[in-house]
């Protein structure tokens, strides 16, 4: 089974979820009835004090050709979501681009549905779309890497929750390795074949070369919404990943001290089973967070133990009890509303989100990334990671 392999070799991706056509299948789509209509399903909302406006901004690296795709440049498409001023008369953000939305559709909705039966192009979040900026103070940058081949869609509950709390939150898509990618004018690139520690290799070293544009583009304010771009303190930059992004963002936290504090969920730091990622290896000397589900932790893990060893920093390593690897994105929510309608096997949901408490596990994983990034962003102390918590006995502190 070809899940066995990808996980035998220790690839970032953990229990890839890949929504493209002919990739990894964790299951075969439960078997349901037919519906009349796509089941839609809601975001929890925030619970910040501000109100959320977002942005899909375009963005292309003319100094740097794309390693996917022969004689281009490298294009992006990130989100932004931030404090808005006021938010009436802008519509809800959709969860999706509609592009994205019929990939992943047709493709059998992540292996949870046939096509049609989940409308992900009418799902909304509670953002307001192109809402314009509270630009009265400047807001620390927080950065978001989704899984290899995963869309950061998937990331938009944590990033809604954290700008409602007063950050500015950037997800990238990191083009051709995405199961699909919306520009403007509706062009969709599809992800491009990938395999192999040498195709792994260039994923990370690709993510970090998009991760560092983006800030750069970021200094710029070229493409932002208006007024924005005088919001941001770059001076206060934060990055979280799940999975492969989490990767992503101790391996980019490596290269670019421009990032001053990051938070690895649920990914591993080798390309295979004897070759780690350089940050494995090196370790890091700022502020650093490993959030993973049981059994992936720096007590079991060789390149989670090799990077705790050698970092410096302020560490903590914290597992969600009971949780899986995609408990860690907005499955854990929205796996239960489908599975409601859909009747999803119960293997198969706990493949995706484990047995904890869906509404525990997103308050519990808000307060600790949430507490993380006050802590080591605006410097405000949390007694929340000094320890374990009677508020959240789902998340365990590993020493």
């Amino acid at each position: 089974m070809r899940t066995q392999r990808v996980v035998k070799r220790g690839l970032l991706i953990g229990l890839c979820l890949v929504v493209a056509a002919g990739g990894v299948a964790l299951a075969a789509p439960p078997v349901s009835p037919p519906v009349l209509t796509g089941v839609r399903f809601s975001l929890p909302e925030a619970t910040g004090r501000y109100p959320v406006g977002s942005a899909e901004v375009h963005l292309v690296d003319r100094e740097r050709r794309d390693p996917w795709v022969a004689d281009r440049a490298r294009e992006l498409m990130v989100g932004v979501w931030y404090p808005a001023r006021r938010t009436q008369g802008h519509p809800r953000q959709p969860y999706m681009p509609p592009g994205v939305a019929r990939v992943v559709d047709e493709s059998g909705s992540f292996g949870l549905a046939g096509p049609g039966q989940v409308d992900w192009a009418g799902v909304r979040t509670q953002a307001a779309a192109d809402a314009p900026p509270d630009d009265r103070r400047s807001r620390p940058v927080v950065l978001y890497s989704p899984g290899l081949q995963v869309s950061r869609t998937l990331g938009t509950a944590t990033a809604i929750e954290l700008a409602s709390r007063g950050y500015v939150v950037v997800a990238v898509d990191h083009t051709y390795e995405a199961p699909a990618v919306e520009f403007p004018g509706g062009r969709v690139e599809p992800q491009q074949p990938m395999s192999g520690t040498g195709d792994l290799k260039k994923m990370v070293e690709t993510r970090v070369g998009d991760t560092r544009f983006v800030l750069d583009q970021l200094a710029t304010g070229r493409g932002l919404p208006e007024r924005l771009g005088k919001a941001l303190d770059l001076e206060r930059v934060g990055m979280y990943g799940h999975s492969g992004g989490g990767a992503t963002a101790a391996e980019a936290m490596r290269v670019d001290r421009r990032i001053d504090a990051g938070i690895n969920m649920d990914g591993t730091l080798q390309y295979d089973d004897t070759d780690f990622l350089p940050v494995a290896r090196e370790g890091l000397d700022r502020p650093f967070m490993l959030m993973g589900k049981p059994g992936q932790s720096h007590l079991v893990k060789a390149s989670w133990r090799s990077f705790w060893d050698r970092s410096t920093g302020w560490k903590r390593d914290l597992s969600l009890t009971r949780g899986s690897h995609f408990s860690y994105t907005d499955a854990q929510s929205f796996v239960p509303a489908l599975d409601e309608h859909l009747d999803i096997p119960g293997p198969l949901r706990e493949q995706y989100i484990g047995t904890v408490d869906p509404v525990r596990s997103t308050a519990a994983q808000r307060a600790y990334i949430a507490a993380f990034f006050d802590q080591h962003l605006r410097q405000r102390p949390q007694e929340l990671l000094d320890g374990p918590s009677a508020a959240h006995p789902e998340v365990r502190f590993v020493d």
